[in-house]
Protein backbone atom coordinates (compact mmCIF):
# COMPACT_ATOMS: atom_id res chain seq x y z
CA UNK A 1 0.00 0.00 0.00
CA UNK A 2 1.10 3.37 -1.10
CA UNK A 3 1.51 5.69 1.85
CA UNK A 4 1.10 9.51 1.86
CA UNK A 5 1.61 12.06 4.41
CA UNK A 6 4.11 13.31 7.15
CA UNK A 7 7.09 11.52 7.44
CA UNK A 8 6.31 8.96 4.14
CA UNK A 9 8.03 9.43 0.82
CA UNK A 10 6.24 9.47 -2.16
CA UNK A 11 7.12 5.75 -3.10
CA UNK A 12 5.65 4.04 -0.09
CA UNK A 13 7.82 2.89 3.18
CA UNK A 14 10.79 5.00 2.44
CA UNK A 15 10.96 7.43 5.28
CA UNK A 16 12.22 11.11 3.94
CA UNK A 17 14.99 12.77 5.47
CA UNK A 18 15.60 9.33 7.17
CA UNK A 19 19.31 9.44 6.42
CA UNK A 20 21.42 10.61 8.77
CA UNK A 21 23.33 14.37 8.54
CA UNK A 22 26.74 13.69 7.45
CA UNK A 23 29.77 15.85 9.78
CA UNK A 24 30.16 18.24 7.13
CA UNK A 25 26.15 19.35 7.66
CA UNK A 26 26.41 19.30 11.50
CA UNK A 27 29.77 21.26 11.45
CA UNK A 28 28.18 23.69 8.87
CA UNK A 29 25.13 24.24 10.61
CA UNK A 30 27.14 24.24 13.91
CA UNK A 31 29.07 27.32 12.61
CA UNK A 32 25.51 29.39 11.51
CA UNK A 33 24.27 30.36 14.90
CA UNK A 34 21.29 32.90 14.30
CA UNK A 35 21.97 36.13 15.82
CA UNK A 36 20.00 36.82 19.11
CA UNK A 37 16.53 38.60 19.02
CA UNK A 38 17.02 42.56 19.10
CA UNK A 39 15.85 44.16 22.34
CA UNK A 40 13.53 47.10 22.09
CA UNK A 41 15.78 50.67 22.69
CA UNK A 42 14.99 51.84 26.36
CA UNK A 43 12.19 54.76 26.54
CA UNK A 44 13.55 58.66 27.10
CA UNK A 45 12.25 58.00 31.14
CA UNK A 46 14.24 54.51 31.38
CA UNK A 47 17.19 56.22 29.95
CA UNK A 48 17.56 59.01 32.15
CA UNK A 49 16.83 56.65 35.23
CA UNK A 50 19.79 54.90 34.10
CA UNK A 51 21.79 57.89 33.69
CA UNK A 52 20.69 59.15 37.34
CA UNK A 53 21.62 55.49 38.63
CA UNK A 54 25.12 55.87 37.20
CA UNK A 55 25.61 59.25 38.31
CA UNK A 56 24.25 58.43 41.99
CA UNK A 57 26.44 55.00 42.08
CA UNK A 58 29.71 56.97 40.82
CA UNK A 59 29.18 59.90 43.55
CA UNK A 60 28.97 62.36 41.11
CA UNK A 61 28.27 65.97 42.54
CA UNK A 62 25.62 68.40 42.14
CA UNK A 63 23.32 66.77 39.32
CA UNK A 64 20.63 68.31 37.69
CA UNK A 65 18.46 67.52 34.86
CA UNK A 66 17.13 69.93 32.20
CA UNK A 67 13.55 69.12 30.50
CA UNK A 68 14.43 69.83 26.63
CA UNK A 69 11.46 68.39 25.02
CA UNK A 70 9.64 71.99 24.60
CA UNK A 71 13.49 74.21 24.18
CA UNK A 72 15.01 71.93 21.88
CA UNK A 73 14.71 69.35 18.92
CA UNK A 74 17.83 67.20 19.66
CA UNK A 75 16.93 65.30 22.66
CA UNK A 76 14.57 65.07 25.89
CA UNK A 77 16.67 65.87 28.78
CA UNK A 78 20.08 67.14 29.39
CA UNK A 79 21.99 66.42 32.63
CA UNK A 80 24.71 68.15 34.27
CA UNK A 81 26.57 66.98 36.80
CA UNK A 82 30.01 67.38 38.12
CA UNK A 83 33.53 65.28 38.97
CA UNK A 84 35.93 65.88 42.15
CA UNK A 85 38.99 65.19 39.28
CA UNK A 86 40.30 64.31 35.65
CA UNK A 87 39.98 60.56 36.91
CA UNK A 88 36.66 60.96 38.40
CA UNK A 89 35.09 62.43 35.36
CA UNK A 90 36.63 59.83 33.37
CA UNK A 91 35.09 57.06 35.60
CA UNK A 92 31.69 58.60 35.76
CA UNK A 93 31.32 58.70 32.20
CA UNK A 94 32.59 55.10 31.31
CA UNK A 95 30.16 53.83 34.19
CA UNK A 96 27.40 55.79 32.56
CA UNK A 97 28.28 54.62 28.91
CA UNK A 98 28.77 51.16 30.38
CA UNK A 99 25.68 50.82 31.81
CA UNK A 100 23.97 52.58 28.86
CA UNK A 101 25.00 50.11 26.51
CA UNK A 102 24.11 47.27 28.93
CA UNK A 103 20.49 48.87 29.41
CA UNK A 104 20.18 48.82 25.06
CA UNK A 105 21.24 51.97 24.36
CA UNK A 106 22.99 51.88 21.09
CA UNK A 107 25.13 54.57 19.02
CA UNK A 108 26.06 56.36 22.36
CA UNK A 109 28.63 59.11 21.42
CA UNK A 110 31.23 60.24 23.95
CA UNK A 111 33.54 63.42 23.18
CA UNK A 112 36.01 64.57 25.67
CA UNK A 113 37.65 61.83 27.53
CA UNK A 114 41.31 62.23 26.78
CA UNK A 115 41.25 65.30 28.45
CA UNK A 116 38.34 64.52 31.08
CA UNK A 117 37.66 68.87 32.02
CA UNK A 118 34.23 67.81 30.17
CA UNK A 119 32.43 64.64 28.90
CA UNK A 120 29.92 64.96 26.81
CA UNK A 121 27.94 61.75 26.69
CA UNK A 122 24.91 61.55 23.58
CA UNK A 123 22.36 58.96 24.48
CA UNK A 124 19.81 59.98 21.58
CA UNK A 125 16.96 61.23 24.34
CA UNK A 126 19.34 62.14 27.25
CA UNK A 127 22.70 64.52 27.16
CA UNK A 128 24.64 64.20 29.63
CA UNK A 129 27.82 66.78 30.52
CA UNK A 130 30.33 65.92 33.19
CA UNK A 131 32.40 68.54 34.40
CA UNK A 132 35.44 69.00 36.41
CA UNK A 133 33.99 71.86 38.96
CA UNK A 134 35.73 75.29 37.51
CA UNK A 135 34.76 74.15 33.62
CA UNK A 136 31.53 73.70 35.00
CA UNK A 137 31.59 77.32 36.71
CA UNK A 138 33.12 78.82 33.34
CA UNK A 139 30.44 77.28 30.91
CA UNK A 140 27.52 77.61 33.26
CA UNK A 141 25.25 75.34 30.67
CA UNK A 142 22.63 75.10 33.15
CA UNK A 143 22.52 79.28 33.17
CA UNK A 144 21.78 78.63 29.15
CA UNK A 145 19.28 76.47 29.00
CA UNK A 146 17.28 77.17 31.98
CA UNK A 147 17.18 81.36 32.50
CA UNK A 148 15.24 81.39 36.22
CA UNK A 149 15.86 77.60 36.74
CA UNK A 150 11.94 77.09 35.67
CA UNK A 151 11.79 73.36 34.96
CA UNK A 152 15.47 72.32 36.20
CA UNK A 153 15.32 68.99 39.32
CA UNK A 154 18.60 69.48 41.16
CA UNK A 155 19.52 65.72 42.43
CA UNK A 156 21.16 65.54 45.41
CA UNK A 157 23.56 62.78 45.64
Amino acid sequence: MLEVGPGHGVRGGDLKGSAPLTTTALSRAARFKPEPVSRALPSPAETLRQVLVSLDDMKAEDTVSIDLRTKAAFADTMVVTSGRSHRHVGSIADRVVDNLREAGCKNIRVEGMPNCDWVLIDAGDVIVHVFRPEVRDFYNLEKMWEPGSVGSKRHTS
